[in-house]
């Protein structure tokens, strides 16, 4: 059979164009198979949890306990992955959050010493009483808690979503 396609030059263009779209829809395809934003419910040790919606997101600000965490094992050795399939590693700038859609861009302000970062939140968590966001180890650094393992935090959410299916939070001028 697969001699017989190879020989019609018909059946051939056609099973090469099948090919083709196929190789090029994976190679665009958003990583963890999710289309604009995550923002379906889900449940971790019996507590229910859904996520708020994008136009909620997009005035959200939060203060609270800020922990890092580090799902890259061994250096990287063995990678962890996030809620949206993302491979983590420990220079990554990302975070995890309870309630809001996935993907979004924060700036996060360390309250102790008023540094801040970007980081892009595509995780769930983390779920240990009183704390309201999870960094990267790269991010701790740059908030200047690493070593010290929690702190206080100002969060603030700049835009949700990637690429066609990203929203801005809107700002005002007033003269």
């Amino acid at each position: 059979m697969i001699s017989g396609i190879l020989k019609n030059p018909s059946l051939r263009l056609a099973a090469t164009s099948s090919a083709a779209v196929l190789l090029c829809t994976s190679c665009f395809s958003r990583p963890g198979g999710y289309d604009g934003y995550q923002t379906r419910g889900y449940n971790v040790r019996g507590q229910s949890y859904q996520p708020m919606s994008v136009e909620e997101a997009l005035d959200f600000e939060e203060t609270g306990t800020c922990s890092w965490y580090n799902e890259s094992k061994f250096f990287g050795l063995k990678r962890g992955t996030t809620s949206l399939g993302e491979k983590v590693m420990p220079w990554h700038l990302i975070g995890a959050h309870k309630t809001l859609p996935l993907p979004c861009l924060v700036k996060v302000t360390n309250l102790e010493n008023g540094k801040s970062v970007k980081i892009r939140i595509n995780d769930r968590g983390p779920f240990i009483s009183g704390r309201v966001l999870d960094v990267s180890p790269r991010a701790a650094k740059k908030l200047g808690f690493r070593d010290k393992g929690l702190t206080t935090t100002h969060m603030e959410v700049i835009s949700v979503g990637d690429g066609s299916y990203k929203r801005k939070k809107k700002r005002f001028l007033f003269f």
